[in-house]
């Protein structure tokens, strides 16, 4: 063998365990991991989401147990998704200061004060037609009246105590009329999480029975993004930079890793992914079936997320993963 054939042997590096760790090029904490709960009215409820293994809906006084194993688990932030006691055409029990959110908040914070509490800030959960936003009488979505709808809420959930709003409506300048609310209102510091790609995907399925908003009519594919489109998305990650958002999100991110590796080198801000329900949920049904490892499955797809580019990253697997990566 010649002895530059000799030199070029990548192999010698992925020998051992030891040595592979050593020279890793991508690497996942248990801090650049969100857990996505929902909480919903009740008391001492741990409810199953069938669709969802391992997932539930919470009342309040359940989840600070919940978020206490995974913050000793080292996870970084939680998101909470809302399942109010009533829904009605205009989703206003988003705007409760009593609602199960902002309850929900209060508690966390107390019980965790140093704990990142993320919101998501949409009105498709609230809306007893389970679209994201509020209906004109010909039953499209509002923009405008939308937008000043998620912009109200945003700053009650600041004033509740949350240290991030998530808007995952996709509805046009959302961002903008966000963030200026809550700087009028005193919450300069309250950052703003964009869903910035959010595409109409497949992989939404188990959500939509935890959170208990599938549309009852039509589809949601005139405000996601088609997923045929790319060059889209770059655009929508750059308006919501102008308009202020401090963190963009890719949604789903499984099939979006290609515009994770877009938008990493165009970005200025931490830009993160989720790992939506039916991408944690194949691959649980796949393990259930013995035709793969969840643990490393589950790993692997993590470190493909990171791999592409996203700094943070939503996942159901949040607290599995992170006792895995504390192994």
């Amino acid at each position: 063998m010649s002895r530059l054939a000799l030199a070029e042997r990548p192999r010698r590096l992925r020998q051992s365990a030891a040595l592979r760790r050593m020279v890793a090029e991508t690497r996942l904490s248990p801090r650049e991991l969100i857990y996505p709960l929902f909480v919903r009215p009740g008391q001492d409820l741990a409810r199953p989401i069938s669709s969802m293994p391992g997932q539930y809906q919470w009342s309040a006084d359940r989840l600070v147990g919940e978020v206490a194993r995974a913050v000793a688990a080292g996870v970084g932030a939680v998101m909470l998704f809302g399942i109010p006691a009533a829904k009605d055409p205009a989703g206003s029990a988003m705007h409760d200061p009593a609602g199960v959110v902002p309850t929900a908040v209060r508690r966390l914070k107390d019980a965790h004060p140093d704990l990142v509490v993320m919101v998501d800030l949409c009105l498709c959960d609230y809306t007893d037609h389970g679209h994201c936003g509020i209906l004109t009488p010909d039953g499209r979505v509002d923009n405008d009246a939308t937008v000043a709808s998620l912009a109200a809420a945003a700053v009650l959930f600041a004033e509740a105590g949350a240290d991030v709003v998530a808007p995952s409506d996709m509805m046009d300048g959302r961002v903008g009329a966000i963030r200026s609310a809550l700087d009028q209102s005193g919450h300069l510091d309250t950052l703003v999480l964009s869903y910035a790609v959010k595409y109409a995907s497949g992989f939404y399925a188990p959500f939509r029975e935890a959170a208990e908003n599938r549309p009852q009519f039509g589809d949601r594919r005139g405000y996601q993004m088609d997923v045929a489109n790319a060059r889209e998305a770059l655009r929508e990650a750059r308006l919501d930079m102008a308009e202020g958002a401090d963190v963009l999100m890719v949604k789903p991110a499984l099939s979006s890793l290609d515009i994770l590796a877009r938008l990493a080198p165009m970005v200025d801000r931490p830009l993160a992914a989720y790992q939506v329900s039916g991408e944690y949920s194949q691959i649980l049904a796949a393990a259930q079936c013995g035709w793969l490892d969840e643990r490393a499955a589950a790993l692997e797809t993590l470190l493909a997320i990171r791999r592409a580019g996203a700094q943070l990253i939503l996942t159901y697997f949040a607290v599995k993963a992170a006792q895995w990566l504390s192994e």
